[in-house]
């Protein structure tokens, strides 16, 4: 079943499975993409504010994709996002930290210009093995709608 913008209601709430961060993995996302010594290097990450080795907030971004698609997002007719109006990462991920995402839909918006479309708001929280937040984003997401039947035209 294909879900349209038609289906997103306010309120309305996902939880679309986790998955764990590995050390392996924090230290291969940060070498290629955000080599900063807390996410690249076990001892000086010792000596930093964090007392040890993180994940850098992109790759947790990226995680959060990952799970959207995984466990919404590819039953659905998007096209796209416009962009998100909010994004914090609020506490630091570690290596075993299991990481799982619950999407709730805010508003639902159609197009005024574009009829076949609408942005759906959304606040995306990703919370860590102990219920703790780690990350919030509020995002925005661009679906098609239905398709008029005949009843309705």
């Amino acid at each position: 079943m294909i879900r349209y913008f038609d289906d997103f209601k306010p309120g309305q709430a996902f939880e679309l499975g986790s998955r764990t961060i590995t050390r392996e993995s924090i230290l291969a996302f940060a070498r290629e993409y955000d080599p900063q010594p807390f996410h690249t290097d076990e001892e000086a990450a010792k000596e930093t504010i964090y007392g040890g080795l993180i994940a850098s907030g992109w790759q947790t971004g990226a995680l959060l994709m990952r799970l959207f698609w995984d466990g919404l997002l590819h039953e659905c007719a998007s096209l796209g996002s416009p962009g998100i109006d909010e994004l914090r990462w609020v506490k630091p991920v570690r290596p075993g930290d299991t990481l799982s995402l619950r999407y709730t839909v805010v508003e639902t918006v159609p197009s005024r210009s574009k009829p076949d479309r609408g942005i759906v708001r959304s606040l995306c929280e990703m919370r860590n093995q102990d219920g703790e937040v780690v990350l919030t984003m509020k995002g925005l997401g661009m679906f098609m709608r239905r398709a008029p039947t005949q009843s309705e035209t």
